[in-house]
């Protein structure tokens, strides 16, 4: 990578060097660095509608849940800045001491209560979830959700 960045910077002239200042051309070939094109859709005529433009700041924080046979992960996240804000899952160390197994349902509702806690801490009181593709809103999934609104998150669902 370095050699190719050398090879462009010096194509496009940045090895002239001025005496007083050697570190201009430097600072001219980064500018240039990153000049890659604009990802754009394949479809020219595709209508972005004004919620998808402004749902993220709206409802800035997500919900993400990830059930597997031995655990489950669940997270809040900022839509914007894509950080994590609270964090809660039966493999974590803390909570692994409080449980007796990790994929029961009273497990599920200890990660939701968990989150609810570490989520108030952050100043979250409202999040949004919507469903993957292959789940439904049962079981599992319900049982966290449902811990997390009754434990004074507000959760809004879309179920599409």
């Amino acid at each position: 990578m370095l050699k190719n960045f050398l090879s462009q910077s010096w194509r496009r002239g940045a090895h002239v060097l001025l005496a007083e200042n050697p570190t201009l051309p430097l600072y001219t070939s980064l500018s240039r660095f990153h000049s890659g094109q604009e990802k754009r859709s394949k479809n020219p005529h595709k209508h972005i509608s004004f919620k998808q433009c402004t749902i993220a700041h709206v409802e800035p924080f997500t919900l993400d849940v990830f059930i597997s046979k031995r655990f489950v992960s669940v997270s809040l996240m900022h839509q914007l800045t894509c950080r994590q804000v609270a964090v809660a899952g039966t493999n974590s160390k803390d909570i692994k001491a409080v449980l007796r197994s990790r994929s029961d349902m009273p497990d599920y509702l200890a990660v939701g209560r968990f989150l609810a806690e570490r989520a108030k801490e952050a100043n979250v009181y409202t999040c949004t979830y919507t469903l993957r593709e292959r789940d439904r809103f049962e079981g599992k999934i319900r049982a966290v959700v449902q811990s997390l609104f009754d434990n004074g998150i507000n959760v809004k669902l879309y179920l599409d």
